[in-house]
């Protein structure tokens, strides 16, 4: 039988499949629509079962809030391209506000959507849809425990939550932009793990003993390396990133304030990417 454009038109309507895509599943099934359906539902969700096992390093981290609770969410997929695509975005929108109701990322993804089928199932979809390995990575939350929260993400990349005491909501804004920039790995020295102060110390003892000073000049300067590397990585021991000249902590105590807790998330972190050489896959695409 002939397949009218109107019939491929309202296929692409329901399913946001390709043209092609739809005329052929329309073939296959005789023009029946619903059967056309469900025949691009299980072939897409089978290509995506494929996809899932590709790469995906870029994407998105959005932030939702209400009450006193606010959660950070990572979705990937595997190029920038999709990340501003406006199904993504939808999705990812709609993702962080189920995430404001569930307590981890697996309870998350078992969360059901608009569409009726779970986050997991809906990922597939668009998959499907988009042509990209995408998936709901992680998420982080913070309770403000009746203090101040603040929120910040940067570009749709990071996304950073701080919960203070004291203080305002302008500060706590300004702490996250400051985190988002400088991403301390902990709060204060106070929440240093032992091991890694101790590791800390004999990376700079071995650097210091390379010198040939006496051991009393050694301790002294492993003491003030030790403090400084400290300082770096520490959310209070760094220079506010709006005033060089002031500690966050300083700032702190200015503002009769103190950090509750904070969190952060960038798209693609810890994720191991793919090298590829773009010039060469052009040339092999050309011998095709």
């Amino acid at each position: 039988m002939s397949i009218t454009a109107a019939q491929v038109k309202e296929l692409r309507e329901r399913t946001g499949a390709g043209m092609m895509e739809c005329k052929k599943a329309l073939v296959e099934t005789g023009g029946d629509m619903d059967a056309a359906i469900e025949h691009l539902r299980k072939t897409g969700l089978a290509k995506a079962d494929k996809k899932a096992e590709r790469v995906a390093a870029e994407g998105a981290v959005v932030m939702a809030e209400a009450g006193d609770r606010a959660v950070l969410v990572e979705i990937n997929c595997e190029t920038d391209f999709v990340a501003k695509d406006d199904h993504f975005r939808r999705f990812a929108d709609e993702v962080a506000g189920l995430a404001l109701n569930v307590d981890d990322i697996d309870a998350l993804n078992e969360a059901g959507t608009d569409s009726g089928q779970s986050v997991a199932e809906t990922a597939k979809q668009l998959v499907a849809k988009l042509g990209e390995n995408i998936h709901v990575r992680r998420m982080a939350s913070l309770s403000a425990g009746g203090g101040i929260m603040g929120g910040y993400v940067h570009g749709g990349r990071i996304g950073v939550l701080v919960a203070l005491d004291g203080g305002d909501e302008a500060l706590a804004r300004d702490l996250a932009m400051h985190i988002a920039a400088l991403n301390p790995a902990y709060r204060d020295v106070d929440s240093v793990p032992a091991e890694t102060i101790e590791s800390e110390k004999q990376i700079l003892v071995a650097q210091a003993e390379d010198s040939g000073k006496p051991p009393e000049i050694i301790e002294k300067m492993v003491t003030g390396r030790l403090n400084k590397r400290l300082a770096e990585i520490t959310l209070t021991g760094q220079p506010f990133v709006k005033d060089g000249d002031v500690t966050v902590g300083k700032l702190l105590k200015s503002r009769n304030a103190s950090i509750r807790g904070f969190v952060r998330l960038e798209v693609g972190e810890g994720v191991e990417k793919e090298e590829s050489d773009f010039a060469a896959e052009v040339m092999e695409q050309a011998r095709v």
